[in-house]
C-alpha cells in the first residue's frame, strides 16, 4: 500500500532501498508513494508536520560520522534575485553507504527568533524561477544529489508580511532537519513559499 506524509501542504517519501512500507497519514494537497515489503525504521520517524505556531521538535541527532541516520542531508544555497523575486536552491545528498529511494518534496518550516514555528504556507508549485514537474522517484546512490527550488511568494490576500529569522529544512517530514538563518531584510519578510519536488535536474 502506498502512503502519504503531510508536508506543509505537500507529501513525500524517503525509504532506504529494500526496507519498509511507509504508513498513511493526512495529506493536504499532494502525495507520492513507494512500495516495500518489510517494516522500516522510517515508518515511525515520519509523521505530520508541526501546526503553525507550535514549538519545533528537536531533530534526531546525526551519527558520529556527521551523516544523519537516514543517510540524507539537505543544504541551502545563496539567495538568488530577479525582478523583485527571491529564491534559494535546496540540495539533497545521500551521505550514507547504501542507495535510498527518494520521491517527494522537502519539509520547510519558517522560524521566529526564538526558534518557534511561524504560520507561513509552503506550497508545491511553479514560480518565476522554474516549473514544478512534481517529484521524481529515484534510487539515490551514495554521494549523489537531488535538487529543489524554494521561492518567496507574495499573494494579493496575504495581508501583512511575517518577519522570520530562519528556515528549518529536512529531506521529508520527521527526518533530520537543519536550520538556516535568513540574512537581509528582503528575505526575512515572508508571505508564502512555493517549492518544487526533489529531482535530479534543476527546474527549468
Amino acid at each position: 500500500m502506498a502512503g502519504a506524509l503531510t508536508l506543509s501542504g505537500c507529501a513525500g517519501f524517503l525509504v532506504p532501498a529494500g526496507e519498509g512500507e511507509a504508513g498513511p497519514s493526512p495529506s493536504h494537497t499532494a502525495s507520492a508513494g513507494v512500495r516495500a515489503s518489510t517494516p522500516s525504521p522510517l515508518d515511525t520517524a515520519s509523521g505530520p508536520a508541526e501546526r503553525p505556531g507550535a514549538p519545533v521538535r528537536p531533530a534526531p541527532a546525526p551519527s558520529a560520522t556527521g551523516c544523519p541516520d537516514s543517510g540524507l542531508v539537505v543544504a541551502m544555497g545563496p539567495v538568488e534575485a530577479a525582478l523583485g523575486h527571491r529564491a534559494v536552491g535546496l540540495t539533497l545528498t545521500n551521505c550514507g553507504s547504501k542507495p535510498t529511494r527518494v520521491d517527494g518534496y522537502p519539509s520547510v518550516q519558517a522560524l521566529d527568533e526564538n526558534g518557534d514555528a511561524l504560520p507561513v504556507k509552503v506550497n508545491p508549485g511553479s514560480s518565476y524561477f522554474g516549473d514544478d514537474k512534481g517529484p521524481e522517484e529515484v534510487m539515490l546512490a551514495p554521494g549523489k544529489t537531488m535538487r529543489s527550488l524554494l521561492v518567496w511568494v507574495s499573494t494579493p490576500t496575504g495581508g501583512d508580511l511575517i518577519e522570520g529569522d530562519a528556515l528549518e529544512i529536512a529531506p521529508a517530514p520527521g527526518l533530520e532537519a537543519r536550520t538556516f538563518p535568513l540574512e537581509g531584510s528582503d528575505v526575512r519578510l515572508l508571505d508564502e513559499f512555493n517549492m518544487t519536488g526533489w529531482r535530479t535536474s534543476p527546474p527549468e
